[in-house]
């Protein structure tokens, strides 16, 4: 039987001091290269694993970040934050740390409860947090607490926090501005809930690109949805139902947008023809319905997050705290020229 591997046993079959073999192990800088290596792969060969327990008690770290998913119910299955977690669990593993992941409903003391409880239990050493919110009580919480974190999102209040965000006002305006091009006047979106403050950016482009086209931004054809597919269709239903409907809609994420064809489809719509419908982010199913979009780099996001909160963690400048990125369009068969106006 293979017996247990020690510190002590690396140090005889290396000749270097206990010290001095801990802190290669550990990643000190004032071991040199060369002992590193041979440390290091003297513990492979040996198949050395440390205690991790005892190094995090030492260190008083606990090698993980959390990220709480605003969801109300389970959502791994949505491929926006499939691939946002993807790039951040990628990240983390060349980091050597880990990701504990939950869900909580947006809002509500359930949510605040569980940051709580991460936060002051100590489980955590920093946070991700996505979808910021309009006067965001995470935020400030965070912020209020002096606890690691970083953001997908900017936020309206006057904190001071790294955060990477895509810039949703530039890009609405320009998808509306395709459509006008397109020779659509009766242009409608399916926005976000109005509490994200990524809604407001959004809708701030839309409305402003008909304005300077001379179009009206109808009350009647802006309508709420929660994000999901689900939402995308109940949304579409409002729209189509009505005594003039819209030639184009404009959804505030891809899966609002994969709900409202479904919906257009239902109703004997053809999809480009007879309604153009456009979304937001070019997750995988967006190529599959052939939907127009604006695209986000959601994985590589993931992994400039971790990255900045790694760097906090470790007392390293961030070079760049403040990241606005400019969506791309992508244009697909779902938007076209209209038939009637």
């Amino acid at each position: 039987m293979k017996s247990h591997i020690t510190l002590k046993t690396i140090a005889r079959a290396t000749g270097f001091s206990i010290t001095t073999v801990s802190r290669a192990l550990a990643g000190y800088s004032d071991v040199a290269e060369s002992t590193r290596t041979t440390i290091k792969d003297t513990a492979e060969k040996l198949g050395y694993y440390p205690n991790l327990t005892a190094r995090q008690l030492q260190r008083q770290r606990s090698d993980t970040i959390g990220l709480i998913l605003p969801a109300h119910g389970p959502r791994y299955t949505d491929p926006y934050f499939n691939t946002i977690i993807a790039g951040i669990g990628d990240q983390l593993a060349e980091f050597g740390l880990d990701l504990l992941l939950s869900t909580h409903p947006p809002g509500g003391n359930d949510e605040m409860a569980a940051y709580r409880r991460l936060v002051e239990g100590r489980s955590i050493d920093g946070l991700i947090v996505v979808r910021t919110r309009i006067q965001d009580e995470r935020i400030a919480y965070l912020d209020r607490s002096g606890f690691p974190f970083v953001c997908f999102g900017r936020s309206d209040m006057d904190i001071e926090f790294p955060y990477i965000d895509e810039d949703g006002e530039a890009g609405f305006y320009e998808l509306t501005q395709y459509l006008i091009s397109l020779g659509h006047t009766r242009i409608a979106c399916i926005s976000a809930p109005e509490g994200l403050l990524f809604a407001r950016y959004r809708m701030a482009g839309f409305c402003k690109a008909l304005e300077d086209a001379g179009l009206p931004c109808r009350e009647e054809w802006i309508v709420y949805g929660n994000l999901s597919r689900k939402g995308g269709e109940n949304a579409a239903n409002q729209l189509l139902d009505l005594d003039e409907t819209p030639t184009a809609i404009l959804a505030a994420n891809d899966l609002m947008a994969i709900g409202a064809i479904t919906v257009a489809k239902e109703k004997g719509l053809e999809i480009g023809k007879d309604l153009s419908i456009a979304g937001f982010d070019d997750i995988p199913p967006a190529e599959l319905y052939s939907l127009t979009t604006l695209q986000q780099p959601i994985y590589e996001i993931g992994k400039q997050l971790t990255e900045m909160l790694h760097n906090q963690l470790q007392n390293i400048p961030i070079k760049n705290p403040h990241i606005l990125l400019k969506p791309r369009l992508i244009i697909r068969d779902s938007t076209q020229p209209p038939v009637n106006q």
